[in-house]
């Protein structure tokens, strides 16, 4: 599985943000590393931008680091109006694909995403999980495949199901999934979220960390 792509030179940079995170919780980088299941390089280019998380290793850092993922997108210019020549671009980790917030900063109640997914681009080939209550694909154009893991437990199997254009699909997140681009030309999906993704952590935490 790989881990990294190249960074796009316009995505949005949270490194610094991640390392300010670290070292507050006074975590060395092989500390975090052997919490979140990578290399101390990894992450030692992660916090200076120079490689793109999948999704699953974004989700791992930030519950290591007590960032909320939701914070990642909080320098989205905010408004109810976001106009199609700005939209803001967010990172929330996979390969070869960029995403842009198309709800408000600050609404709550439903987030919706833009993707554009390079051919075999996605969130990586390692399922992760949301700790939200419904997630809501819609393909504007291309395929996608959406994979789930097997429950340990067995009390569901594995599958995937193939989305193409103009297919939607309504799952739980908080099942563990990951989702890649199939056949040529890469595809563009809207996700919507709900409730958004926490951008602050529980009460009960926060009091615990302080």
């Amino acid at each position: 599985m790989s881990l990294a792509t190249s960074v796009v030179s316009d995505a949005p940079r949270i490194g610094a943000r991640l390392k300010e995170a670290r070292q507050k919780k006074r975590l060395t980088l092989d500390a975090l590393a052997d919490t979140c299941g990578v290399t101390k390089g990894y992450l030692s280019k992660l916090e200076r931008d120079q490689v793109n998380a999948s999704v699953a290793s974004l989700v791992r850092v930030c519950a290591a680091l007590d960032v909320p993922v939701g914070s990642l997108f909080d320098d989205a210019p905010a408004g109810d109006v976001v106009r199609a020549q700005s939209l803001p671009r967010i990172v929330f980790g996979g390969e070869a694909m960029t995403e842009y917030l198309l709800t408000p900063v600050g609404e709550r109640r439903v987030q919706v995403l833009l993707g554009d997914i390079e051919e075999g681009g996605g969130s990586g080939a390692e399922a992760y999980t949301l700790p939200l209550d419904v997630t809501f694909v819609h393909v504007l154009s291309g395929e996608i495949r959406v994979t789930f893991e097997a429950d340990p437990d067995g009390n569901f199997g594995g599958d995937d199901v193939l989305l193409g254009a103009g297919d939607a699909f309504t799952f739980s997140p908080r099942r563990p999934h990951s989702f890649r681009s199939e056949g040529s030309g890469g595809a563009q999906v809207l996700w919507v979220l709900a409730p958004a993704l926490p951008e602050e952590l529980p009460a009960t935490k926060r009091e615990s960390s302080s």
